[in-house]
């Protein structure tokens, strides 16, 4: 399986199963093409022969071009076969080691975003703190579930998980002590709205969170028109500096500021620009995910002009990197030569068997998107997994269970997309939620793209 496409003057063609990616000629991306949709070389040679008669290509061009098709046929670089499908991953018997919790230290917020998939921080319930009894279990939980894998993650969320800052410290503190005896290594990532953040929690985070993520939808009135304070007014004005002290403080350690756009800034490039020239070089930007009869629910009429505003997006981080002052922005991220391996490739983030919710209380859910339905409800940090069959059907949750992933080029980058986007759209963790798919597909070749152009012009490391 191959995808061709061609974006800022370059042609490019991926090869799925093999992962490689080619950069090539216009005549070459022709043959390929007529290669792909099976026609005979003779008429390839006629076709190419009359589409390029007034450039000076010739019988021995195209006899060259085929040669060259046909070694990285050979070498397995081009219409190469999917040698995974078919192998035995037997996935629902795997070890049940878990190597992730997401714990939701507070259900309660100080801010009032109407977006807010958590319902205002409280999923849909009531306010709820974490205590650190149950924060301790949890951890112990993730210890003793977690087999011979060393390194552990754990995300402070909420709500606003700095309401609940003293128990945060309690847990960091706790697991810290207990690495060594257990021969694990914690890594910590905290997400907050900045409201809360001062000096002594700003120096706290930056000792012991390996990731932060700040929540900032960019401009001013775009941010405000969202991210509203619980009198209603924005916080904008709020968060800004206390985002500029905590980076400036943060140094080299990684940290994310996320975005969401609506319907109401489809020229989110702006916003994204915008928190660059605040000089946040660490950004993203997602795609909201909402009811459709929401006022500012993505449209597919929106669909061309988000488009427009990737490929904008990454031909403007191609500019300021040959200027010298580069941004990250998270969905541009690509390995092209060492990247997640196949197993990850295939099964994704591992949510409801390798990575886990806890709320304030200790129940588990399969990840933060399903807190508060009881329908995946799996268990708590008193008794464990309890669901077994809801792990179970996790477990099989991956590319090859979603029919309408067979024939789709990107399905070995995305990994099939997000149960819970899945589920919340189709009714099932195997659905697949076509929005987001197609806004994937267009940031995966935006990536590539960006990949190709700074290796062919020696901007690449």
């Amino acid at each position: 399986m191959i995808h061709q496409y061609k974006l800022n003057g370059v042609n490019i063609v991926l090869d799925t199963f093999s992962g490689a990616v080619h950069v090539v000629d216009d005549l070459s991306y022709d043959i390929i093409e007529l290669y792909d949709q099976k026609k005979e070389k003779e008429e390839i040679e006629n076709i190419m022969l009359e589409k390029y008669k007034d450039e000076g290509i010739n019988k021995e061009d195209i006899e060259e071009t085929f040669e060259e098709i046909d070694k990285l046929i050979k070498e397995g670089k081009l219409f190469s076969e999917d040698v995974f499908e078919n192998q035995n991953l037997d996935l629902k018997k795997r070890d049940n080691v878990i190597k992730a919790l997401c714990l939701h230290v507070a259900h309660t917020c100080n801010l009032n975003c109407e977006y807010c998939f958590a319902g205002q921080g409280k999923y849909h319930g009531e306010d709820a703190i974490m205590s650190f009894e149950t924060g301790k279990k949890a951890l112990d939980f993730l210890v003793e579930n977690s087999g011979t894998r060393k390194n552990l993650e754990v995300d402070f969320f909420g709500g606003e998980p700095l309401v609940n800052f003293d128990v945060v410290k309690k847990l960091v503190e706790y697991a810290r002590s207990i690495e060594k005896e257990k021969n694990k290594h914690f890594r910590f990532t905290l997400t907050t709205n900045g409201v809360l953040l001062d000096d002594d929690v700003i120096d706290f985070l930056n000792k012991e969170m390996n990731n932060v993520v700040l929540s900032l939808d960019g401009r001013k009135e775009i941010n405000d028109a969202k991210r509203k304070r619980l009198d209603g007014t924005g916080s904008y004005d709020i968060i800004v500096p206390k985002f500029k002290n905590f980076v400036q403080k943060r140094g080299d350690k990684e940290y994310y500021m996320r975005g969401t756009f609506t319907r109401d800034n489809l020229d989110f490039t702006n916003d994204i620009f915008h928190m660059a020239d605040l000089g946040f070089t660490e950004l993203s930007m997602e795609p909201v995910v909402s009811k459709t009869d929401t006022d500012y629910a993505l449209r597919e009429e929106d669909l061309d002009t988000i488009y427009e505003q990737y490929e904008i997006l990454a031909k403007e981080m191609i500019k300021r990197k040959k200027e010298g002052r580069p941004f990250t922005f998270y969905h541009y991220m690509i390995d092209l030569s060492a990247g997640p391996c196949i197993y990850k490739r295939i099964t994704g983030c591992g949510s409801g068997t390798e990575y886990l919710a806890v709320t304030p209380n200790g129940d588990f859910y399969p990840c933060h998107q399903f807190v508060g339905d009881k329908k995946f409800l799996m268990g708590n940090v008193d008794e464990g997994i309890t669901n077994t069959s809801l792990r179970d059907e996790f477990k099989l949750c991956n590319v090859y269970s979603r029919k309408e992933c067979k024939d789709c080029w990107a399905k070995l980058y995305c990994s099939g997309g997000c149960s819970a986007n899945s589920y919340h759209t189709t009714g099932s963790i195997n659905g697949v939620y076509d929005y987001g798919c197609k806004l994937f597909k267009k940031r995966i070749e935006c990536a590539i793209m960006i990949k190709v152009v700074e290796a062919m012009e020696g901007l690449d490391n």
